[in-house]
C-alpha cells in the first residue's frame, strides 16, 4: 500500500487526481490523508468525489472514505475497463479535471472508450475544454492516442451545467516518447473569446485588444456568443509551433474589466513567446503523467511550478523512473526522464 500526504508540496486536489490515475494504471492502492490539507475548504468537495467514483467505475475498485469533506481515502484498483461512461459533476466544479483523473488509465487500455462530462467547461481552476481540445490532446495524439472532442453547452462559474464528450483510442501498444525540447517557428496564432449571457461587445472588445496586446502577429480573433446556464466570459489564446502548442486564458468576473481580462491574456503569451520554452508551465503540468507511462520524453518550460513539482513527487511514489529538472539557460528548464 502506497501512502500519500495530501499536505506534500501544493496540497491540492492534483495530488489526489494523480494518485488515482497511476493507481489505476499501475494496480498498486494507495491511501492518501490530508486531502487538500492546504487550501480554504480542505478534503474532497463534488468534483474530486466524481473523480474518485469516475475512478472507481472504470477499474471496479474498493475504495473507503469517498464522502464530500473527506480527509482522507484508501483506493484499491481492479481491471481498467474501456467502455461508454457518463459523469456528471453536478456543480460548476470542473468537468475537465475529471478527465484528467481518468485518461490515463484509458490510454493503457486496449480498446476505445467515449466519456460524456457534465459540470464546469471553464473556470479559472481547471484547463478549460479548449484547452484540452486544441493544445493538450494534439500533443498526445503525437505519442499515438487518437481523440475527438466536442463541446454541446458550456459551463461558467458558478453555474456550471456544461456538456462535452471525449472520444479516446489508445495507441495499438504503448505511448510513443516524446521529445518537445525546441518548438520550432510560430505556425498559427488564434484569439477566441466568447460570452454567454452578457453583452456579445465585451467579447468583441476584448478580441480586439489582446491581437493589439501581442507581441507577435495574431492570424485569426472571433468574439462568439454561446449557450449556457448562465453568465460567463472567457478569453483564450492558442498558438501553434512547429513542434509544440501553448494555451492561455482569462477569466471575466464580477469587478475584472474586459481590459484586464485582455492584459492577463497578452502579457501571459508575450512573455512565454519571448522565453523560448517549448511547453508553457500549465501544459507541462499535464504533460508529466503520459511522459512518465511513455517511459522517456523531454520539454523545455518556464519555472516549474508547485503543482509541477508536487507531481513529479507522487509520480515517482508510482513509478520507477527518475524524472529530472534543470535550468538550461535563464528562465527556461529541461525536464526529462529516461
Amino acid at each position: 500500500m502506497i501512502h500519500i500526504d495530501g499536505s506534500t508540496g501544493e496540497g491540492g486536489g492534483q495530488i489526489l487526481r494523480t494518485s488515482l490515475a497511476l493507481s489505476m494504471c499501475t494496480g498498486k492502492p494507495f491511501r492518501i490523508t490530508n486531502i487538500r490539507a492546504k487550501r480554504p475548504k480542505p478534503g474532497l468537495l463534488r468534483q474530486h468525489l466524481t473523480a474518485v467514483n469516475a475512478a472507481q467505475s472504470i477499474c471496479q475498485a474498493d475504495v473507503t472514505g469517498a464522502d464530500i469533506s473527506s480527509l482522507s481515502l484508501t483506493f484499491v484498483p481492479g481491471q481498467v475497463n474501456p467502455g461508454a461512461y457518463s459523469f456528471a459533476v453536478g456543480t460548476a466544479g470542473s468537468a475537465t479535471l475529471v478527465l484528467q483523473t481518468i485518461l490515463p488509465p484509458l490510454l493503457c487500455a486496449k480498446e476505445s472508450s467515449t466519456i460524456h462530462l457534465e459540470g464546469g467547461t471553464h473556470n479559472p481552476w481547471a484547463p478549460p475544454f479548449h484547452f484540452l481540445k486544441q493544445a493538450f490532446l494534439p500533443l498526445i495524439e503525437r505519442m499515438g492516442a487518437w481523440f475527438s472532442a466536442e463541446i454541446t453547452q458550456w459551463g461558467f462559474y458558478p453555474a456550471g451545467g456544461g456538456k462535452c464528450i471525449f472520444r479516446i483510442t489508445p495507441p495499438a501498444e504503448k505511448l510513443l516518447n516524446i521529445d518537445l525540447t525546441e518548438r520550432g517557428r510560430l505556425i498559427r496564432s488564434e484569439v477566441l473569446t466568447a460570452v454567454a449571457n452578457i453583452p456579445w461587445e465585451i467579447a468583441d472588445d476584448e478580441c480586439k485588444l489582446i491581437a493589439r496586446g501581442t507581441r507577435f502577429p495574431i492570424d485569426r480573433f472571433r468574439a462568439e456568443n454561446v449557450s449556457s446556464s448562465g453568465p460567463g466570459n472567457v478569453a483564450m489564446l492558442e498558438m501553434e509551433f512547429e513542434n509544440s502548442r501553448a494555451f492561455f486564458t482569462g477569466f471575466g468576473e464580477m469587478g475584472t474589466s474586459r481590459n484586464k481580462v485582455a492584459h492577463l491574456v497578452s502579457s501571459s503569451a508575450n512573455r512565454f513567446f519571448a522565453c523560448g520554452a517549448a511547453i508553457d508551465e500549465h501544459m507541462a503540468d499535464q504533460l508529466l503523467i503520459p511522459m512518465a507511462l511513455a517511459g522517456k520524453g523531454s520539454f523545455t518550460t518556464r519555472a516549474p511550478t508547485s503543482h509541477t513539482t508536487t507531481n513529479i513527487e507522487i509520480i515517482r511514489s508510482f513509478l520507477d523512473i527518475q524524472i529530472q529538472i534543470s535550468e538550461i539557460r535563464k528562465g527556461v528548464w529541461k525536464i526529462w526522464n529516461g
